[in-house]
């Protein structure tokens, strides 16, 4: 345990030195769940992410989905998303917005090994991008470790890796490692770094996360 929270620690101090460089964007993330009944359950999600601190919008992200729920461990879900986003052109300050609708799958099944909990998520994606459509598969792994039993405060890590159904399979992948804080039962809040690495250059941003389960 002790050797896991070291890593994730010299993970986010690693993180935290190159953002001084590249300066980080900020993303506010709020993610919800609502249970229908015992096997279904409605999945809501917005996420305001920014180039810098706050304000200059880079992309705004609405998820929703159905999901069903296997057994006690495992939730299949099929989603919409709408996408906008800012994007520069060029090396100047000019932007061009580029919209988004989204349609995906996917598959989440948990485990335990000792405190810790493993998430595994496989989604598929059908892009409409504009006037162009694109296929993308994506692969989560996330752990959630406790500080001890009962406690409100855990560490959260994930990596999670994009890869296109076009010729240029690799898109991108995401690392993170935060902090997070269980409000009351079925809210929890997260402050942490995440690097993203495309083919060719790589970005970091600031997460703060809003979890509901209700």
């Amino acid at each position: 345990m002790k050797k896991v929270v070291f890593i994730l620690a010299l993970a986010l101090v690693s993180f935290s030195a190159k953002a001084q460089e590249s300066g980080p964007g900020n993303w506010l993330i709020y993610i919800g769940s609502k249970q229908l009944n015992e096997k279904w359950n409605l999945h809501h999600e917005i996420q305001y992410r920014n180039y810098n601190a706050i304000g200059d919008l880079e992309q705004l992200l609405i998820r929703t989905g159905l999901g069903y729920n296997i057994g006690s461990r495992s939730n299949v879900l099929l989603g919409y998303g709408y996408i906008n986003s800012e994007n520069f052109t060029g090396n100047g300050d000019d932007q061009t917005t580029v919209e988004e609708h989204r349609i995906f799958q996917q598959f989440i099944t948990k485990q335990n090994i000792g405190s810790v909990t493993l998430q595994h998520r496989y989604r598929f994606e059908q892009r409409f991008v504009e006037s162009d459509f694109k296929t993308r598969f994506r692969y989560f792994l996330s752990l959630n470790i406790p500080f001890k039993k009962e406690s409100k405060y855990y560490l959260s890590a994930y990596n999670e890796i994009f890869l296109n159904g076009e010729s240029r399979v690799f898109d991108r992948n995401r690392i993170y490692g935060g902090l997070g804080y269980k409000l009351r039962k079925g809210v929890k809040i997260e402050l942490g770094y995440m690097s993203q690495v495309f083919e060719t250059s790589s970005r970091d941003q600031i997460n703060i996360i809003t979890l509901v389960n209700f």
